[in-house]
């Protein structure tokens, strides 16, 4: 098709519409869709073709205004300044339009080419929301189409009125006689909606005849923004009245869950509640798969050894290929994925049903105390999935010196490259100190470790505040999303696919090489002592100091490259020949620790290491890329490992023998 048979569309809306998942129906892209504010974070392009017209959709971050505050709204906000679409379509979430109708409003002033789209529309229904769409229609001036966007409905419609390229009426809000004063002292050759944004920011300081009037008449961009914004607001309210009778059974169930969950009292327990919970589920469920997948490796790898002999493999190639290099992908996998296969949906349920943001929500006193940003709260929950995911979700953060905080310290989060090494360790060396209710204990005890992290994020936080980067925090808005009850089946998919099966494959991507590296740093020796022997013996001095021994550093060292490899490597350095025993369960994980001199203050000395050390190469790649300051990329490094190194020497000087 040529490019003149071509219609450009725009998706725009608050974050949390359903643009995505509207969008992943229409072209057959799979956006990640959650129930939180943030998921795009850059705009998303593809295609589709209906009744032989061909389509190019863009989705564009999710936007609370197109005066820009973060640069998500900046992306969307150039979009449409630049007028790049033949056709805007402005998602709303039908359940709560009010909230959703000043981006409308902002919008229908910029330009006539817009169709408002309500989704959920079965949501709205089920709790008795009611909107008379011709009513909508006649306010705003533009086209009104209802739909469901996970059950395909409203998709024809949607396309209809594209073809019919139905035109609206730009809807002009009225403000105050100053500000529309100084829009008419502005050239004409803007749009309306471009002098607003150009007297609502320091645009203004181009144009100095409006600029005169206003900073006269004490109307500074802030002032101007300010009464711009309660304008829209009060206006969609009254439109909202109008045309829109709501279901007070949803609002006032949402109210119920809310005072609990984010009550004063009850927000922090129920927080730890929920993470011990997770926790607890996820080391009974990790045990006994774990245990099989050992066996089933062992197995093939008895196969592979005989096969490779069979075919006259060199006995150096086959020895690497066994004993380094398959060894280490098992333990790996037999490792790492039954914990992130059991944590990742319960993680996601969360996400799906609401409950993160509202965590974010409790979080953010906290950090305001630690002299950051509430955002702050929101990239560390990033952070849980994978730290180079929170560092660049520190752009939401609109001041630097907060943005540089967050950065610095998302990596005190354990990411689920370093879940499993500590719920594997917990489980196989610790728990037994707690007898019957060993499981809980340990689910009790991962919870402290992790909560340790927060708190020691939290300190960092304040510290970098009061020293290296002073200044007062600053306030933000968070959008609690409604409590929605999770689809089992896309939770299943999305954790599975776009996280566990992420994470592993970038692990066993890793292991191989790094399996073969440690074999033949184990298995060549000068005058009988083994490369991998002398690096421990090196270190080993300077990791006594610190309760820890040579091959626990060296491992750390050597798992720059990722987390993952952490546990495997000092199991392949214990072990002397470089290879990790054909028993690869918790007993024998067990023994080979506690041969090597691990007690309880070493196990807990390597969690809290595990949580305070320097980032993986991906995270700090990030951290240079975000900061463009290969400064701020050491700092990334030496802070984290720092805090550490006295936190273990502090451990091993008040309990060590």
């Amino acid at each position: 098709m040529s490019k003149e048979n071509t219609v450009t569309i725009a998706f725009v809306g608050n974050p949390n519409v359903g643009k995505s998942t509207l969008f992943n129906e229409i072209t057959g892209l799979k956006q990640h869709t959650g129930n939180w504010t943030g998921k795009t974070v850059e705009s998303a392009r593809g295609e589709a073709v209906y009744k032989k017209q061909r389509y190019i959709i863009t989705d564009l971050p999710g936007t609370y205004s197109l005066f820009a505050h973060s640069p998500e709204e900046a992306v969307t906000g150039d979009f449409i300044m630049q007028d790049k679409a033949d056709v805007y379509c402005i998602i709303c979430d039908a359940s709560c339009l009010e909230r959703n109708l000043p981006l409308v409003l902002q919008l229908a002033e910029h330009t006539k080419k817009l169709i408002v789209i309500l989704n959920l529309w079965d949501e709205a229904e089920k709790y008795s929301v009611k909107i008379d769409i011709n009513k909508l229609e006649e306010e705003l001036g533009l086209r009104v189409i209802k739909a469901c966007a996970k059950k395909r409905q409203g998709i024809k419609e949607l396309f209809s009125a594209i073809e019919d390229r139905h035109c609206g009426s730009l809807c002009v809000v009225k403000y105050d006689e100053n500000i529309e004063y100084a829009l008419s002292l502005l050239p004409d050759e803007y749009t309306r909606f471009e002098k607003l944004n150009i007297i609502s920011t320091q645009k203004i300081e181009n144009h100095p005849h409006a600029k005169e009037y206003l900073y006269a008449a004490g109307y500074y961009p802030e002032k101007c923004e300010e009464i711009i914004t309660s304008v829209i607001i009060a206006k969609a309210g009254k439109i909202a009245r109008k045309c829109i009778s709501q279901g007070e059974e949803r609002i006032e169930r949402n109210r119920r869950i809310d005072k609990i969950i984010t009550g004063r009292y009850t927000a922090l327990p129920i927080m730890l509640a929920m993470l011990c919970g997770i926790l607890y589920i996820t080391v009974i469920g990790a045990n006994y798969p774990s245990l099989w997948l050992s066996s089933l490796f062992s197995f093939i790898e008895s196969g592979l050894n005989e096969f490779l002999i069979f075919i006259n493999t060199p006995s150096l190639i086959r020895e690497i290929t066994v004993y380094g290099v398959f060894r280490v992908v098992c333990w790996v996998i037999a490792v790492m994925l039954p914990p992130m296969a059991v944590f990742f949906p319960l993680f996601t349920i969360l996400e799906d049903a609401g409950v993160l943001p509202r965590i974010a929500f409790n979080m953010d006193g906290c950090f305001r105390c630690s002299g950051s940003c509430g955002k702050q709260a929101l990239t560390m929950c990033m952070g849980f999935g994978c730290n180079a995911v929170g560092v660049c979700g520190c752009r939401i953060i609109d001041s630097k010196r907060e943005r540089l905080i967050a950065i610095l310290t998302n990596v005190f989060v354990p990411c689920n490259g370093r879940f499993p090494m500590l719920v594997t360790l917990i489980s196989v060396f610790l728990i037994n100190s707690f007898g019957t209710y060993s499981t809980l204990h340990s689910a009790l005890m991962l919870c402290i470790f992790i909560v340790g992290g927060i708190s020691i994020t939290l300190a960092v936080s304040f510290v970098l505040s009061k020293t290296l980067l002073r200044g007062i925090p600053s306030s933000f808005t968070l959008e609690l999303p409604p409590y929605r009850m999770p689809k089992v089946g896309s939770v299943l998919v999305r954790s599975f696919l776009d996280r566990t099966l992420f994470v592993l494959g970038r692990a066993v991507s890793v292991a191989v090489p790094a399996g073969a590296l440690i074999w033949i740093l184990a298995n060549i020796s000068v005058k009988r002592i083994s490369l991998l022997d002398y690096i421990s013996l090196f270190l080993e001095p300077f990791a006594a100091l610190f309760g820890l021994d040579g091959v626990i550093l060296l491992a750390f060292i050597l798992g720059f490259c990722a987390n993952e490899i952490v546990l495997p490597v000092i199991i392949m350095g214990y072990t002397g020949a470089g290879v990790l025993n054909d028993g690869l369960g918790i007993a024998a994980l067990k023994d080979i620790l506690v041969l090597n001199g691990w007690d309880t203050v070493k196990c807990i000395c390597v969690l809290i290491f595990c949580i305070c050390h320097f980032p993986c190469s991906a995270t700090l790649l990030t951290v240079k890329k975000e900061t463009g300051s290969i400064k701020w990329s050491l700092a990334a490094i030496v802070i984290p490992t720092v805090v550490g190194l006295l936190l273990c020497f502090t451990v091993n000087l008040i309990f060590g023998a």
